[in-house]
C-alpha cells in the first residue's frame, strides 16, 4: 500500500457517497488495511485530503498544458476556444471523481478563482489563457468566463448522471459527442439570432414583472426550514434546528413531518412549485416567445431575491446528490419552460427540455449566488440577504444574451 493507492481509494470511496461522509474508518475497511495502517502514511484526515488537492491539481494541469499553449498560439479565436473546452471537458469527461472532488472539495474549502489559478500556474498551466485567448473575438468580461466555466460543469455533472459513469467508464464516441455538445453551447447557446435575441426591450418586461409577487410569504415553518438548509446546508440542517428557530420542542415538529428527510423534501417541492407558478406567471404576459424565456429568467430571479434562504438553499444542492425520495413531482421544477417554444427544441424528447430548463436554472442560480460565495471568501462576511442587492438586472440580461447567443452575442464591436 502506497500514498498513491491511498489517495486513489480516497477518492472513489468517498467520492461515491459526494464526500457527505469522509471516514478513515471506511477507506481503511475498502482498502483492507487496518486505520493505524493509514496513519504511516498521513498524519490526519486533514493531511489525506490536502493529498489529494495537490495530486488533483497536478494531473488537471498535465492534461491541460499543453492544450493551452496550442490555444493560445493559434490566431483564430474559435478554433482557440475549441482545444480549451476539448482539453478541460476531456479531463472530466474521463474523470467522474476528479470532477466531484473539484466541485466539492476545492469548493467547500473556500478556494476561490485566483487561488485557482496559482495552484495550475506554478505548475505551468495558466487559467488566464481560456481570457487572452476569447479576447481575441469576443468581450470576455469575468461574468462571462463564469458563465462559461458554469455551463462546463453543468454538462459535466449531467454527461456523467446519465451514463452512470461510476459503474461504466464512458465510451470514447461519447465523450467525444459531449465535447462537441458543450463547445456548441458555448459558441451559440440555444442559437437565436441576434435580430431576435439581441434587441429585446429588458426594462419594458422587467417592468412587467417588478411588484406582481404577491402572498409570497411562506409558511413560519417552511421558512425556518429554509433558513437552517441556508445556513448549515442540506446534510447539517436538523430538526432540532428547525425547532429552536421556532421556539418549539423537536417533538412537536413530528405532527409536521415524518422525519428530517421528509421535511427537506417538503421544504423543496413547495419552493419549487411556487417558483413555477410565479415563473409561468411571468411568462404568460407576453405572446413572444423570445421575450417569452427572459419574462421566465426574470421571474425566477425577483422570486429568489424575495426569498434568499430559499436561494442559498438551492445553491448548496447544484453540485451535489441529495437524497430525498422520489416524489411524483420530482422533475416538476425542470419543466419550467415547456410552454415556451425555445429555439431548436421543437422535435426534442422530453428529457432534452428538461434538460435545457435545468441548465438555465443551474446558471440563474450560479449568477444570483455569486456574491454571496464570494462574501464568504472575505474577512467580512455579508449577510445573503444583503449579498443579493448586488445582484444587478444588468447580470441576468447577460445571462439571458449567453443562454439565448453564447459568445455570439458577445462579439467585439
Amino acid at each position: 500500500m502506497t500514498k498513491t493507492g491511498i489517495i486513489n481509494a480516497a477518492f472513489k470511496v468517498w467520492g461515491r457517497d459526494f464526500y457527505r461522509k469522509t471516514s478513515l474508518s471506511g477507506l481503511a475497511k475498502e482498502l483492507g488495511v487496518s486505520k493505524p495502517a493509514l496513519y504511516r502514511h498521513f498524519e490526519n484526515k486533514q493531511a489525506l485530503v490536502s493529498a489529494m488537492t495537490e495530486s488533483f491539481f497536478d494531473d488537471f494541469a498535465a492534461h491541460i498544458r499543453d492544450d493551452f499553449e496550442q490555444a493560445l498560439q493559434t490566431p483564430d479565436a474559435d478554433k482557440g476556444i475549441f482545444i480549451i473546452v476539448k482539453s478541460i471537458a476531456g479531463f472530466f469527461a474521463q474523470n467522474v471523481y476528479a470532477l466531484l472532488f473539484a466541485l466539492i472539495n476545492i469548493y467547500d474549502r473556500n478556494l476561490d478563482g485566483s487561488n485557482i489559478s496559482e495552484h495550475l500556474k506554478a505548475r505551468g498551466a495558466d487559467m488566464n489563457t481560456l481570457h487572452l485567448v476569447i479576447e481575441k473575438k469576443y468581450n470576455a468580461n469575468p461574468a462571462l468566463l463564469q458563465l462559461i466555466f458554469a455551463s462546463l460543469t453543468f454538462s459535466m455533472s449531467n454527461f456523467h448522471r446519465t451514463n452512470e459513469s461510476f459503474e461504466n467508464e464512458p465510451a470514447g464516441e461519447k465523450v467525444k459527442n459531449i465535447i462537441s455538445v458543450i463547445y456548441g453551447i458555448i459558441e451559440h447557446g440555444l442559437g437565436y439570432s441576434t435580430e431576435t435575441a439581441g434587441v429585446l426591450d429588458f426594462e419594458r418586461l422587467e417592468n412587467q414583472i417588478n411588484g406582481t409577487l404577491h402572498n409570497s410569504e411562506p409558511e413560519p415553518l417552511f421558512k425556518a426550514v429554509a433558513e437552517a438548509v441556508a445556513e448549515a446546508g442540506p446534510w447539517e440542517a436538523s430538526m432540532e434546528m428547525v425547532a429552536k428557530r421556532m421556539g418549539l420542542s423537536k417533538s412537536s415538529l413530528y405532527g409536521h413531518f415524518k422525519d428530517r428527510k421528509d421535511m427537506l423534501r417538503r421544504l423543496f417541492i413547495d419552493e419549487f412549485m411556487r417558483i413555477i407558478e410565479f415563473a409561468r406567471q411571468g411568462i404568460k404576459s407576453s405572446a413572444n416567445t423570445t421575450e417569452q424565456l427572459y419574462l421566465g429568467i426574470y421571474s425566477i430571479a425577483v422570486y429568489l431575491r424575495s426569498r434568499p434562504e430559499v436561494l442559498i438553499a438551492m445553491g448548496w444542492i447544484r453540485t451535489r446528490k441529495l437524497d430525498l425520495g422520489k416524489p411524483e413531482n420530482d422533475l416538476e421544477i425542470f419543466r419550467l419552460f415547456e410552454d415556451v417554444e425555445i429555439k431548436g427544441l421543437d422535435k426534442a424528447t422530453e428529457e432534452e427540455r428538461q434538460s435545457v430548463s435545468h441548465w438555465i436554472l443551474f446558471l440563474l442560480i450560479n449568477v444570483l449566488t455569486r456574491p454571496y460565495l464570494n462574501s464568504r471568501k472575505s474577512k467580512e462576511k455579508i449577510p445573503f440577504e444583503c449579498s443579493l442587492e448586488n445582484v444587478q438586472n444588468n447580470d441576468l440580461r447577460m445571462l439571458y444574451k449567453f443562454i439565448t447567443l453564447g459568445l455570439g452575442g458577445f462579439t467585439h464591436k
